[in-house]
């Protein structure tokens, strides 16, 4: 299901059938989920963008979870499974987290993720089907280029450190998320469940650099900065730029990049999924920055 059918020709052509559909507009769900599906998996959301209202994530990331159960359950599915995100647990005051760690998310789609895991335990109940949700950590990998900015600066040795570099970035590696979220749709026991899909490793972000500087063949960042001043500059920032729907050149999001941990305990999917993330940071480091190449990102 996609908002656009001609964006997404390639998956077209792939010989995967397209249909029409948007979690904004509740009424497209019944035709897009049509008849005959055994799981429906659910791994749109609406992310950080500025300008936005606080109710359109609610809509998206919350709301239409609801929503979607209702509808697949209306449709005979037997199980939905509901892309979340370990962004839920906020700063991980004591690494690594479980998924019982308590929930403490940090912003507006932090707070809708919840809100949607919330609305869809209770719909799922309500449906009598089957849910699971899981948290991936940080995606990346080809295709990805929420994380291009780290690469390619590191790689252009232009990257700046803020703060001393010793928090935890756990990432999880495309290939590796698909497979974690392919086991929560098709193992019996994951229904009702929640799992965190990370990475085998959980590197500090100095770690990370250094091996991202190691693959582009660079030294690694030398140039360590205190955070606090850009943390005041990316408020300011927000507050000009918010108001008239501009992405901010800085804000304290991408400020907390550098400032809050997130590692992550992947035990309950590997015992109860069989979840092994088969891609190690090193080689997942080298796939990416090539496909960054391929592009001329780099």
């Amino acid at each position: 299901m996609v908002r656009s059918v001609p964006a997404a020709a390639d998956l077209a052509a792939a010989g995967i059938a397209v249909v029409p559909g948007d979690l904004a507009r509740p009424e497209t769900l019944p035709a897009a989920l049509g008849h005959g599906f055994d799981v429906v998996y659910n791994i749109a959301a609406l992310y950080r963008q500025a300008g936005l209202p606080d109710a359109v994530y609610h809509q998206v990331n919350a709301v239409a979870v609801g929503q979607l159960i209702a509808a697949a359950s209306a449709a005979g599915v037997r199980r939905v499974v509901h892309c979340s995100t370990v962004g839920v647990h906020g700063d991980v005051e004591h690494p690594p987290a479980n998924e019982d760690a308590p929930l403490a998310p940090g912003d507006v789609y932090q707070r809708s993720k919840v809100e949607g895991e919330r609305i869809g335990r209770e719909a799922a109940a309500r449906a009598g089907i089957e849910l699971t949700i899981a948290r991936p950590s940080g995606i990346y990998g080809p295709g990805d280029r929420r994380l291009l900015k780290l690469f390619r600066g590191v790689a252009r040795r232009r990257f700046i450190m803020l703060g001393d570099g010793r928090i935890f970035y756990h990432l999880t590696y495309v290939d590796d998320v698909a497979e974690g979220l392919r086991l929560c749709g098709e193992v019996p026991a994951a229904a009702g469940r929640t799992y965190i899909l990370g990475g085998g490793e959980v590197p500090t972000l100095n770690e990370l650099a250094r091996l991202i500087a190691d693959e582009a063949h660079v030294r690694p960042p030398r140039v360590y900065l205190p955070v606090w001043p850009f943390w005041i500059a990316g408020a300011a920032c927000e507050a000009l730029c918010a108001p008239l729907g501009i992405e901010p050149p800085l804000y304290r999001r991408r400020v907390d990049f550098f400032t809050k941990s997130r590692a992550f305990d992947i035990t309950r999917a590997r015992q109860e999924l069989g979840y092994a993330p088969a891609v190690d940071l090193r080689t997942g480091i080298q796939r990416t920055l090539a496909w960054y190449r391929e592009r001329g990102w780099m």
